[in-house]
């Protein structure tokens, strides 16, 4: 499975919070305006051009497709040990599909590949059966080891090093020879042209020109948010494409899996959309406080849920 980051709505209400920082927006909007929706709708754009549109016109050199159950792992690591050596030898870019293993309407069959990059290897695991929310199934991981191969060529990756396959479509790679060595893209059609902060300003230029330099501005803001949300992620993205080629890598400070990031996008645009409202409204009805400690709870539950009794409360009523 892979999951961008941030989703799709926390993503979306992070562009309605930074279109009320313009009062002409909230006026607008008062009167019936479609500014804050344009504001999402741009902050929702960059993931929308990827998965519905770039994704689908990638070409892949070799495809995983697992038939049977428990998949080999041995197999999966080749795939991944030749596509490697192959874009050394041939000096080009040669791009693995990882497909997923469905074995029923609600069970997925999850495998984990990684890269060890310290004694340049690769490994494939099998794992357990899992149901479309990624909840692992009792008693289901198969009884087999783990498939490891040397990598014969180096290799830069700046991804998490583990990879996890399980549920709808899989991930692809791109096996790149660059500056002596061979490196590895986790979705290569993914955060390229369309994560660009040049684009977010054209984009913002346009809609100026034809909306007034308001909407122009949450337009290209809101379309520049959702990038700079994603680079706090892991993977990074082409910020200055078309003058760049390569995704810079992110500040590694979430992961896609992590639910916390998006509950605080969601929560402080929330908070900043009410005070916003508030502050330029005619009666403030908000406590000067309100700011301050609501931007406090998202930091409070998560030092709650840290809490040891709590921590071994969960446990004890799921060990998964």
């Amino acid at each position: 499975m892979f999951s961008w980051p941030m989703k799709g709505f926390a993503h979306f209400i992070s562009g309605i919070a930074l279109s009320t920082f313009f009062p002409e927006i909230v006026q607008d909007a008062a009167r019936g305006g479609i500014g804050p929706a344009l504001a999402g709708i741009a902050a929702m754009l960059p993931d929308t051009l990827d998965f519905r549109f770039a994704r689908w016109l990638e070409q892949p050199d070799r495809v995983v497709d697992p038939d049977t159950d428990p998949p080999d792992p041995g197999m999966i690591a080749r795939a991944v040990q030749e596509a490697a050596e192959r874009a050394w030898g041939e000096g080009r870019a040669i791009r693995l599909m990882l497909h997923t293993l469905r074995l029923g309407p609600d069970a997925w069959r999850r495998y984990v590949v990684r890269f060890d990059l310290e004694a340049s290897a690769i490994e494939v695991e099998i794992g357990p059966i899992v149901n479309t929310g990624g909840r692992p199934m009792r008693g289901t991981v198969p009884d087999l080891p783990p498939a490891r191969l040397p990598l014969s060529v180096p290799i830069r990756y700046d991804y998490d090093p583990t990879i996890t396959v399980d549920i709808f479509s899989g991930p692809s790679l791109a096996f790149v020879p660059e500056d002596g060595a061979v490196r590895v893209l986790f979705l290569p059609w993914h955060r390229a042209w369309s994560h660009s902060l040049v684009l977010a300003a054209l984009l913002g230029v346009a809609a100026g020109l034809l909306g007034g330099a308001p909407i122009g501005w949450i337009v290209g803001l809101g379309y520049a948010i959702h990038i700079l949300e994603d680079q706090l992620g892991w993977m990074g993205s082409n910020l200055f494409w078309p003058f760049t080629r390569h995704r810079i890598p992110g500040l590694k400070w979430m992961r896609s899996v992590d639910p916390w990031p998006n509950f605080t996008a969601v929560w402080i645009s929330m908070v900043i959309i009410l005070w916003n409202l508030d502050r330029f409204s005619q009666a403030l009805i908000l406590p000067p406080w309100f700011l301050l400690l609501a931007l406090l709870v998202p930091l409070l539950l998560r030092l709650a849920g840290r809490h040891p009794i709590l921590q071994e409360q969960w446990d004890a009523e799921d060990p998964d």
